[in-house]
């Protein structure tokens, strides 16, 4: 691991902003007949709202686990939860939310067709 320095965690303290995350989880009527339409126009109001860079960042998660997707949302708290208040699959209760401030740090990304690579993390 790279050695870290005190005065480095200062300095990219400082630099750091802040975002909104949104954490998905199905929802009450997520089996619906029609739930698979409702999450496809999820999907390309997603696509929409990363174009006009305002979800930076989106991870579908790709489990059983009830859990549905992480968001990344260049807004505020408030501002965030009108855009979520707005998503289809919100409002057919195909999928629930819950919105948290979150801080990024500069460079921050995620790698360009990253293949899953078993690192030393020791």
């Amino acid at each position: 691991m790279a050695d870290i320095t005190d005065e480095y965690m200062n300095e990219m303290l400082g630099k750091s902003r802040m975002y909104s995350a949104v954490l998905l989880k199905r929802g009450p009527e997520y089996s619906r007949p029609d739930g698979r339409t409702i999450i496809w126009e999820h999907g390309r109001r997603n696509f929409s709202l990363r174009a006009e860079g305002v979800l930076v960042v989106v991870c579908p998660v790709a489990d059983d686990s009830g859990w549905a997707g992480i968001g990344i949302f260049d807004a505020t708290p408030e501002d965030t939860a009108r855009i979520m208040d707005g998503d289809p699959a919100i409002q057919a209760g195909v999928l629930s939310y819950e919105v948290h401030p979150v801080r990024g740090f500069p460079g921050d990304r995620l790698p360009p067709q990253a293949d899953w690579v078993e690192r030393d993390v020791d």
